[in-house]
């Protein structure tokens, strides 16, 4: 990482209208993303990630504010942008119906490469993503892992600077979502700039060097995952109880001890709680309280809260997808036009 920035924007701005109404998708979001580094954009669906992206890969031209990747302005310099950058959206951006060599190669002929010289790079990218013994095969056939994978790949063929990788684990299973983390590694490894869009958030704590959440449109909290977790106070205290029935009373004498609120783990057996930073002194009173009650807690664990209490106490609940859903809508029309 250096202290040059890759990418850097002021009060980004972008609105969508449809028949019915307009949104305001992104409302003056400001970036600073040094060279050689990951960054992470959390947010919940409709936040506003995928068109901050958009704009910064000149795919829709800002309504307000600038932007800057490599010192390229995305509106004035939308030709240089597009030469140093990679893009790898939600979607297959390949051709179901070629081979995944024929979808690189026809890549590489189209960025210039003499033939051989695309045969070369075309070998080595699908060496370096484990699918040289897939590539013979047509991409409809892919798991989504390697879906995923020839999507990455064919936003490499040029080597870019910086990669935009918008959401690019939704829907892998976790061994497929591990190699993607690990091709976004040695990508930054070898000196790239990388963009992450996620909604997973041990992924932005995995790989992202600073983390800006985003919710409706404007970013609400940025910073190292350490420095987002320590945020929302000093600890988390998480919980687990013998009996399911047994929760509910857990829950009460929790909140009553550490004076904050609890919530409810996916598994009925589980609560969460933070801890404010005032109320430290009384973590080591809550076991006894709970077992003067006749509460059995086989497992009790203190530590930093986790991404995903930052994220619920940054945000509340995820929140309805309205900036997809404008952009997706047959009738949306962008209050501006596509920079050519």
């Amino acid at each position: 990482m250096t202290d040059s920035l890759a990418v850097e924007a002021r009060g980004l701005v972008k609105h969508f209208t449809s028949r019915r109404s307009v949104t305001k998708a992104v409302d003056g979001i400001d970036l600073s993303i040094a060279e050689g580094s990951v960054f992470g954009l959390l947010g919940p669906n409709g936040a506003g990630k995928t068109t901050v992206v958009r704009m910064l890969a000149t795919l829709l031209r800002p309504d307000a504010g600038t932007a800057t990747v490599l010192g390229h302005d995305v509106v004035r310099d939308a030709d240089a942008v597009r030469s140093a950058v990679g893009l790898t959206g939600q979607y297959a951006s390949v051709d179901e119906d070629l081979t995944g060599t024929e979808n690189l190669l026809m890549l590489a002929r189209l960025y210039g490469f003499a033939p051989a010289a695309a045969r070369r790079r075309v070998q080595g990218l699908l060496e370096a993503f484990d699918l040289d013994d897939a590539g013979s095969r047509q991409v409809k056939t892919y798991s989504g892992g390697m879906h995923r994978r020839i999507d990455l790949a064919a936003s490499l063929v040029l080597a870019p600077r910086v990669l935009f990788l918008d959401e690019p684990t939704t829907g892998l299973d976790p061994r497929s979502r591990n190699q993607v983390w690990d091709i976004v590694r040695v990508l930054v490894d070898d000196g790239a700039t990388v963009l992450l869009t996620t909604q997973y958030l041990d992924e932005a704590d995995q790989l992202a060097d600073r983390i800006a959440v985003v919710d409706h449109g404007r970013t609400v909290a940025e910073g190292t995952a350490s420095d987002l977790k320590r945020s929302v106070g000093e600890g988390a205290v998480h919980l687990r109880v013998a009996e399911v029935s047994e929760r509910a009373r857990a829950a009460e004498i929790t909140e009553r001890v550490l004076r904050t609120e609890v919530t409810f783990g996916s598994d009925p057996h589980t609560i969460a709680a933070r801890v404010p930073d005032d109320g430290a002194d009384a973590v080591p009173r809550l076991l006894p309280a709970l077992a003067e009650a006749g509460i059995s807690v086989p497992e009790f664990t203190l530590g930093q809260p986790s991404l995903d209490e930052v994220f619920l106490a940054l945000t509340g609940q995820p929140l309805p997808d309205e900036d997809a859903a404008a952009e997706r809508d047959a009738g949306a029309r962008e209050t501006t036009e596509v920079p050519r």
